[in-house]
């Protein structure tokens, strides 16, 4: 059995990407929140779930007094549950988010994490139940302000369609492929995150629409929709 593919862009090819993304939309003022605790509680939420529904269940958290370390950990499991329901598959998520705050209690908040070696903090990240790779990367990224790249489905799909990948790759080989291509800069990996998944909503769709995409000279998946 092969071994999954490397994934090893080069920087010039990424930025032209980045440029073009940004142009057309510019800058995205990602992840909308109020504190980096509240990013937390987001990246827990936003598992499998759209981010209206998200804010819903953030809203509905802070109007019960519930966003906050010490007003999770006393509440009710039921009043999180009930709280957190727009954003779907609420007991899981109930669990995850407890864990995740039982977690940072014992590191005396993410001020306490934020002491932790940076080499260190995504491997306890992952070790918390119900934290994934995406998950992790999303708080070290916008709550921790810690250069890592955040792949999900919108990534991988760009990627792929761009013919960047073939969609075998693994997470920390398309993770580490961006953070070996460019400078670990936490603006940079901040804002081109939130521009491929606003592309992803406009033109880079499940079912792509190639008219008007302003990847399109670049995309081996557009340049084959326009024919000869």
């Amino acid at each position: 059995m092969s071994s999954a593919p490397m994934f090893a862009p080069g920087r010039d090819v990424l930025l032209a990407v980045f440029e073009r993304l940004l142009d057309a939309y510019g800058p995205q003022h990602w992840w909308p929140a109020d504190s980096p605790f509240e990013v937390a509680v987001g990246a827990v939420l936003t598992q499998n779930a759209a981010w209206g529904n998200v804010e819903k269940a953030i809203g509905n958290l802070r109007s019960q007094g519930l966003l906050s370390l010490h007003a999770l950990l006393d509440a009710e499991v039921d009043s999180i549950a009930d709280a957190i329901r727009p954003s779907g598959y609420f007991n899981v998520k109930t669990r995850r988010l407890l864990s995740l705050c039982r977690f940072l209690h014992n590191e005396q908040g993410l001020e306490g994490f934020g002491r932790r070696d940076p080499d260190d903090r995504r491997v306890v990240l992952l070790a918390v139940n119900g934290i994934g790779p995406e998950t992790a990367d999303d708080i070290l990224l916008y709550a921790m302000q810690q250069p890592v790249f955040v792949i999900d489905t919108y990534t991988r799909r760009l990627l792929q369609r761009l013919g960047l990948a073939d969609g075998r790759e693994s997470y920390e080989a398309l993770r580490q492929g961006f953070e070996n291509a460019l400078a670990a800069d936490v603006g940079l990996f901040n804002e081109f995150h939130a521009l491929i998944v606003r592309h992803a909503k406009v033109s880079c769709r499940k079912r792509p629409v190639c008219a008007g995409c302003i990847l399109r000279s670049l995309c081996a998946t557009g340049r084959q929709a326009a024919g000869p």
